[in-house]
């Protein structure tokens, strides 16, 4: 056998074994954990990541299991814990233990680590963080109570030029809040007062409505609850003094019809479902971080109700502005701590 025919008949050789070389391996995604460090029910934030789990076990029948911290520091690493040894992509809300997050993805570097609602990173750069451009959305929750208290033609609101807030806690996401919503009715009257309170609760829906009782006894018309599951008491209060609301997170507009003028939306599930997409189609990037701001629908404003509060005419100037931040016309300023 001539040289020539020995070299061809190896190189042949050599592709075959190339050919039948086993291709990079995809990431194991059968099993998906979401970790909150709250509790569901909130009819908000938590509830709507739940809602993006659900839609990957009817899509993409993959196994889930939703574990809840319910604000216990104490269950925080045996949450995460648990997390790891069930599932192979864990969806997490890390606020009170993101240092631990950090740990964890560190040891477990074959898990896929995505952190929701704030930007985590360790030093492994394993953990995907998506971050929603709240301002947006909160603006535009000003621009809504500022158009509203301004507006004497509609029943309950006085002549006083004050709006309100009402969160669960003080952090950074709710500051982002705060600042966005004042901002955003400051841009309709700059006289007109934001009063705030703070619960230092996440699930006291009793809290949530005494702190909007107080407001609304101080003048305010209108109160933005940032407040999760004790928020709900936010809207109650507004049905009990027959005053308005604006809810968040979710469409809470028919939680008390005819008082929750409009919802700051944050779509939780939606990025949930779309990083997931991104895993199972291979342009999944660890250590990223992904902004959803009104743009690409992972927050918004929302009138739609069984009972429509507000006239056409506020919710046409609110959705003109929505359509200025949308195109870049308008840049809302992005909250950077004090």
């Amino acid at each position: 056998m001539t040289k020539p025919i020995l070299m061809i008949i190896a190189a042949l050789l050599i592709a075959g074994m190339i050919g039948c070389a086993p291709a990079s391996q995809a990431p194991k995604t059968d099993k998906v954990a979401y970790l909150i460090n709250g509790a569901l029910g909130d009819q908000a934030f938590y509830d709507s990541g739940q809602l993006g789990i659900d839609q990957l076990a009817k899509e993409y029948g993959n196994e889930t299991r939703t574990i809840e911290a319910k604000f216990d520091a104490a269950r925080y690493e045996l949450s995460l814990q648990e997390a790891v040894n069930y599932a192979d992509v864990v969806f997490v809300i890390s606020y009170g233990f993101e240092d631990q997050l950090k740990g964890y993805a560190n040891k477990y570097a074959g898990k896929i680590f995505i952190n929701l609602d704030t930007v985590v990173e360790n030093s492994k750069k394993t953990i995907t963080s998506v971050d929603f451009i709240e301002e947006e959305s909160a603006y535009l929750a000003g621009v809504v109570a500022g158009l509203t208290t301004l507006d004497t033609a509609i029943p309950g609101i006085n002549s006083e030029k004050i709006i309100g807030a009402v969160g669960g806690d003080v952090d950074p996401v709710v500051s982002a809040f705060v600042f966005a919503y004042t901002n955003g009715a400051l841009s309709i009257d700059p006289h007109i007062k934001v009063e705030t309170e703070y619960l230092g609760s996440w699930e006291d829906t009793a809290k949530g409505k005494q702190a909007a009782l107080q407001l609304y006894d101080r003048k305010a018309d209108i109160v933005f609850q940032i407040a999760g599951a004790a928020g709900l008491g936010v809207l109650q209060a507004a049905g009990e003094r027959g005053l308005y609301a604006i809810g968040v997170d979710a469409n809470q507009n028919d939680k008390v019809p005819g008082y929750v003028v409009a919802s700051d939306i944050k779509n939780v599930g939606k990025a949930i479902y779309e990083v997931f997409k991104t895993i199972k189609d291979g342009s999944y990037k660890p250590g990223t971080v992904s902004r959803y701001g009104l743009a690409s629908g992972g927050v918004d404003i929302d009138f739609s109700a069984q009972k429509q509060v507000l006239p056409q005419s506020i919710q046409d100037k609110v959705m003109a502005v929505r359509q200025q931040i949308i195109d870049g016309a308008l840049k809302v300023e992005i909250y950077q701590g004090e």
